[in-house]
């Protein structure tokens, strides 16, 4: 063993890294114990409002009857026999009620539609059928002869729903075969409204990425996709000019994908840019827009009126109309634009939805004469959306929902700017975290969320599983039980790619605001483990330290190549390219560190040293790599993985590599000691002292501006300094030699 000495360490950064023939009887209703009975079901997302066991599973029998009618969704009918053929079904049959065939005992008989159809409502037997919108009743009974799966919806939403839950509740049965879990669901949305909104900036999403979201939201029971990219200049600064033929033609096709999973596409006009409010002319460019939309099919309309100025008009008729720019003028004219839009189109449209808005004032508490003639005057029925208490807040709580409702004289709907990534704090992230940091409960306070994704549309699947899975049910929602389901969902199921999906998204895991603190931290996970490494490390265990964090630097380095082997959603590995790129060259960095590390302390140094500039060199590499070609505003830059924790580690460790002679890789006394300075530059907390030795490259301690600053750290605890190290950045103060300072 190397003798151990302590190293006093310091990490200080001087500028700021942003870092589904006869009448049939139905068997008995009733569900005897079973010794399966006790099984543990199936994870199930969104969670249901109730799940449980009601008895045996069935068996998937090589022939299925499904039982519908003209009542019964068609697209539900189609998942329901697409799913059973998948699960075992060779043969599926689609009969009426009344046209049961007398050898359907021994198969496997599906039943869909309204829950108060008779049969559906016999089947259901006590299972109760929720008196809300877009909710449904399941029931899987009756082993053996009478094995049957009833699924009733209170509408055709429902029943779409009850499907989605279904095909979540194949089992593998012993044989090889499939089952379906015996239990019993009650279920509907908390929320009316749940899903997205691409709002974006930069490079909008394809059609065919577009298409594939609406599959998406239908297998998550999200009922909403806003289209709304900042980037086309049809809904923003075009907004007047028709579409071209070929884009209104996918307009049409999208429209129909959604309808088809049961997703309400809501067309978006942003027109405050340029609009004159008072102009009729412009109001009627306007309603022809929506018109035109109306006409592909759309029956939900938002009006955004958000990342405009009210301190301009845009035209003289306004001032004129309602007075000077400001707050309340600025109200006014677009209270009257939208009651006008709300009244003399919504209203008068078959099928359409209240009409939505973005008010000017999104992302606050503050009562102003803008929100005031809001809540006075703006038509009760038109929905006001409102991301929480910043552009990109840490955390919704039901307080603010309630303030926020009292300020603008209805419940709102929240637009959630997460996990979007196109503002500077996000540049070279994909935020893979799960969806957190919203009270349980807001379901009682709000209209719904629509979360706003990623320009990487596969990526934010994550986070967005999340969203539809809280705003179905926020009260049981848990982001630590999500995450993993997200996963599975990406990897198909797949344990091991889901597995490398975990790794991976810790490593991009940090949640940016718009301020300088996240309000998600950065790869928790390998911190610990980082952790739990330094501690070992320093208590003596070091071939402990290095076996137990190298076999997760090795499934860092692995993880890119399972995430591309085919189980994982291709798309996603599209998005991820640059960053899984990185992520492999990172991985081999730490692993090759690590076994440095080792082999120092065995007294190998020629192996150690070698293995050190290996380190460097794939560590230079990963630095290299970039995202190319962005679909982000911040262009062709370095992919950020694990920043902060994984680089962190790194440069500890070649510390103690480089000082091993004087140090023989003791431990970094800085990190428990306290830091103090002469002078903190704009007494800034985000560049205060105590970061100098908090361990993290992406924070740093400034000074004032003057001369003869310093920066001080003291020990926890008398002990002998074999080194001192400072890490500085450029146009920094030159370092001087230390010197012991004798304490009584």
């Amino acid at each position: 063993m190397g003798r151990r000495t302590k190293t006093l360490t310091t990490l200080g950064i001087c500028f700021a890294m942003a870092s589904t023939l006869m009448g049939e009887a139905l068997p008995a209703a009733a569900d005897g114990p079973s010794a399966t009975a006790a099984a543990a079901l199936p994870p199930v997302s969104p969670t249901p409002q109730s799940l449980t066991r009601a008895g045996d599973d069935v068996p998937v029998t090589g022939r299925v009857l499904v039982v519908a009618d003209r009542d019964s969704d068609a697209a539900a009918r189609t998942r329901l026999v697409r799913e059973l053929r998948a699960h075992g079904a060779d043969r599926v049959d689609v009969v009426t009620p009344g046209n049961v065939p007398r050898a359907s005992a021994g198969l496997l008989t599906v039943r869909l539609g309204p829950a108060a159809r008779p049969d559906i409502a016999g089947a259901l037997g006590g299972t109760a059928v929720p008196d809300r919108a877009e909710g449904y009743a399941l029931r899987v009974s009756g082993a053996g002869r009478g094995a049957r799966v009833t699924l009733g919806g209170t509408d055709a939403a429902g029943q779409f729903y009850a499907v989605q839950t279904l095909r979540q509740l194949f089992v593998r049965a012993g044989s090889g075969g499939w089952k379906v879990a015996g239990v019993r669901a009650s279920d509907h949305p908390s929320m009316p409204l749940r899903g997205t909104i691409e709002g974006f900036y930069g490079q909008p999403w394809t059609h065919a990425e577009r298409l594939d979201q609406m599959d998406f939201y239908g297998d998550v029971k999200a009922n909403t996709y806003v289209y709304a990219p900042k980037d086309d200049p049809y809904h923003r600064g075009k907004w007047r000019e028709p579409y071209p033929a070929d884009k209104l033609a996918e307009l049409g096709e999208l429209v129909d994908r959604a309808t088809a999973n049961h997703v309400r596409f809501t067309f978006a006009v942003s027109p405050g840019e340029s609009i004159c409010y008072s102009d009729p002319a412009d109001r009627a460019a306007l309603k022809a827009k929506l018109q035109a939309l109306y006409d592909l099919g759309t029956r939900a309309f938002s009006i955004p009126l958000d990342d405009i100025s009210y301190t301009r008009w845009n035209c003289e008729g306004d001032r004129a109309a309602y007075g000077e720019p400001g707050r309340a003028a600025a109200a006014r004219a677009q209270v009257a634009l939208l009651n006008d839009v709300q009244r003399n189109f919504v209203a008068g449209h078959e099928g359409v939805q209240p009409l939505q808005m973005v008010p000017t004032e999104y992302g606050d508490l503050t009562d102003t004469a803008y929100k005031q003639t809001m809540r006075e005057t703006l038509d009760p029925a038109v929905v006001v959306m409102w991301t929480g208490t910043a552009v990109v807040p840490p955390k919704i709580t039901n307080d603010e929902a309630d303030r926020v409702s009292t300020l603008f004289g209805r419940k709102v709907f929240v637009w959630d700017n997460y996990p979007v990534n196109d503002f500077g704090n996000t540049s070279g992230r994909l935020l893979l975290a799960p969806y957190d940091k919203r009270e349980a409960g807001l379901s009682e306070h709000l209209s719904g969320i629509v979360a706003n994704p990623m320009n990487q549309p596969y990526a934010s699947k994550v986070a967005v599983f999340g969203a539809a899975d809280f705003s179905w049910n926020d009260r049981a929602y848990d982001a630590d039980t999500n995450w993993p389901r997200a996963m599975s969902y990406l990897a198909g199921g797949d344990r091991a790619a889901t597995d490398a999906l975990l790794v991976f998204g810790d490593l991009e895991h940090l949640a940016p605001t718009f301020g300088a603190t996240p309000w998600q931290p950065q790869a928790p996970e390998l911190a610990r483990r980082v952790a739990l490494f330094w501690a070992a490390w320093d208590d003596g265990r070091r071939a402990e330290a290095v076996k137990g964090l190298r076999g997760y630097a090795a499934a860092v380095e692995g993880a890119p190549a399972v995430i591309r082997g085919g189980a994982v959603d291709e798309g996603f590995a599209v998005d991820a390219a640059p960053w899984l790129d990185a992520t492999e060259l990172w991985g081999a960095a730490a692993r090759t560190m690590l076994d440095a590390l080792a082999a120092r302390q065995d007294g190998d140094e020629e192996t150690s040293d070698r293995l050190l500039t290996e380190s460097n060199g794939l560590q230079e590499r990963a630095r290299a790599v970039r995202v190319d070609p962005p679909r982000n505003a911040w262009g062709k830059v370095q992919p950020r993985v694990g920043d902060g924790v994984l680089d962190a580690f790194l440069v500890q460790a070649e510390v103690r590599l480089r000082l091993w002679d004087s140090a023989g890789g003791g431990e970094n006394l800085a990190l428990k000691g306290t830091a103090t300075a002469s002078s903190v530059e704009q007494d800034l907390d985000r560049l205060a002292a105590g970061n100098v030795n908090d361990g993290l490259l992406g924070t740093r301690w400034a000074s004032g501006y003057s001369d003869d600053e310093w920066v001080r750290v003291e020990l926890a605890a008398p002990a002998k300094v074999a080194a001192v190290t400072l890490a500085w950045e450029g146009a920094c103060a030159p370092s001087t030699p230390w010197r012991p300072r004798r304490t009584e």
